[in-house]
């Protein structure tokens, strides 16, 4: 993946969109109504589904949560992967847990070299923008209900 087209002074709406590998979940914050939070000031660190672990999911959970009447429910599962603050690859498996803007915690894991988050493997880290960092990871990570 080439990070070049995208500059630091890019948000991490526009950032995601730029890299080609995170389309579903740029479609995600879109419906969900998200993408003037992460435009905002931030900063913000986002663990971003590849396109790849969206496929992971069973066949009709996307299009569900993509409904207007699951509409909080994505919003919900899509918060689980932002976290207040800007923290580098290099501190993220440092971390024992992070809080989410969704209010829960996820858990974070160092297994070998490989950072986890809630079992999902961060698979490209510390993609820079104006308001954050965007941490790719190869599942989507799903809160507990309530």
């Amino acid at each position: 993946m080439n990070n070049s087209n995208v500059t630091d002074r890019t948000n991490l709406v526009d950032t995601a969109a730029a890299q080609g590998s995170f389309n579903t979940f740029s479609k995600a914050l879109i419906a969900a109504g998200l993408t003037d939070t992460l435009k905002g000031t931030g900063p913000y660190t986002v663990f971003a589904p590849t396109d790849a672990a969206f496929k992971k999911l069973p066949a009709d959970k996307l299009d569900n949560w993509l409904k207007p009447e699951n509409k909080a429910e994505l919003i919900s599962v899509l918060k689980y992967h932002v976290t207040l603050g800007r923290v580098p690859g290099s501190e993220v498996g440092k971390l024992k847990e992070a809080k989410t803007v969704q209010g829960q915690s996820a858990s974070i894991k160092m297994v070998g070299e490989k950072v986890t988050i809630d079992g999902a493997n961060v698979n490209l880290d510390d993609i820079p923008s104006s308001n954050g960092v965007i941490h790719a990871i190869d599942e989507v990570l799903m809160p507990t209900q309530h």
